[in-house]
């Protein structure tokens, strides 16, 4: 007879164990580490590249791109004013700790607040992993749809904040914001914020820049 082995339980296992590590780690810095995640042209960079210009005065910041190929993402940040470095994870479709602690290890810490991984487009794998960080965003956009928290429920359920980015798009698409928000409460019971965002025009930002203070005040006073 085979045996048979339950190999995503081990793995989710030991990867929570070195999320724990990473994220102790990060603490004992001082640096704030989010998750960003999302679909595939939810706009995550775009909404990056704001946060970088708006902030870049009063908080040192770094980006971790994470994609199956290509240094697009990193190339741009890096532009708007980061420190940035491009991950490629082989095929893989998420970021897990492991990886996430490789980037760290190569990438130049000193003097920055805030460190944020864009993780790989996608709104299935990328919200299993713990990768160590104290916070996760999804950006999401106008359209993908309101029923997507019913669709991909575990991504909804680990998210700390939701930026609705597009908003300037509404207009050409079904979408109602108080029925995307009840589907997102439907499997998320924390009363996260759901911020209505445009990353073109600037839109509802302030809110997350508010956000990302507040995280890094709460790190400091640990």
């Amino acid at each position: 007879m085979i045996d048979t082995v339950e190999v995503k339980e081990a793995i989710l296992t030991d990867n929570g164990i070195e999320g724990a590590k990473v994220r102790k780690s990060m603490e004992e810095k001082g640096i704030y580490l989010l998750n960003l995640m999302g679909s595939p042209g939810a706009g995550k960079t775009s909404v990056l590249v704001k946060t970088i210009e708006a902030l870049k005065g009063e908080m040192n910041i770094g980006v971790m791109e994470a994609d199956v190929d290509s240094t697009v993402d990193a190339e741009t940040v890096e532009k708007a004013g980061a420190r940035a470095i491009q991950l490629h994870t082989g095929g893989a479709c998420h970021l897990d700790a492991a990886m996430t602690r490789e980037g760290l290890d190569r990438f130049d810490l000193d003097g920055l607040d805030l460190v944020i991984v864009e993780n790989v487009g996608n709104l299935v794998c990328p919200a299993e992993f713990d990768i160590g960080a104290e916070k996760r965003a999804i950006v999401f956009s106008v359209p993908e749809g309101d029923d997507k928290p019913l669709k991909y429920p575990l991504m909804f359920e680990k998210a700390d904040i939701i930026l609705v980015n597009k908003m300037d798009t509404i207009s050409y698409f079904d979408f109602d914001m108080e029925r995307f928000k009840s589907n997102v409460n439907k499997r998320n019971d924390r009363n996260i914020p759901v911020i209505p965002i445009s990353a073109i025009n600037g839109e509802g930002l302030d809110e997350f820049f508010s956000f990302l203070w507040e995280g890094l005040s709460s790190l400091r006073r640990k």
